[in-house]
């Protein structure tokens, strides 16, 4: 099997109204990085990949037949405090504060304004999550 590099076997693909602010808020929210855009006749997004640290994740434009859906992602960063800062100051909403957690990680939550949920999460420990 190959994957392309910097993509997973699995890739986030979000579908999103407004996908232009989407993108915007992955590069100032989140530190991503736009790496490849391809427009539909229309000029809107028909696929925008943006690399969050060692990820890609791809953005379309909804439509009537691909509807714009929220998830809930769960984001590695080096610095938690500062990431949830930058993702409130790109206009994300806290729903939780940066705090550490039993489980080694110093965490926040945000929703962006899209209405996903991203879980900002520095890991505290080098060893794996235990029970």
């Amino acid at each position: 099997m190959y994957v392309p590099p910097g993509f997973n076997t699995v890739t986030p693909y979000f579908f999103v109204d407004d996908a232009e602010a989407f993108v915007r808020f992955l590069i100032d929210g989140l530190a991503g990085t736009e790496v490849l855009r391809s427009m539909r006749p229309d000029g809107k997004p028909a696929n925008v990949q943006v690399r969050l640290g060692t990820s890609t994740v791809m953005v379309s434009e909804a439509s009537k037949d691909y509807a714009a859906m929220a998830g809930s992602y769960y984001l590695y960063v080096d610095d938690a405090d500062a990431s949830m800062e930058r993702a409130v100051a790109a206009g994300a909403t806290p729903v939780m504060a940066v705090d550490d957690q039993p489980y080694g990680d110093r965490q926040g939550g945000v929703r962006d304004r899209h209405g996903n949920l991203w879980w900002i999460s520095q890991r505290t420990v080098e060893e794996p999550y235990r029970v």
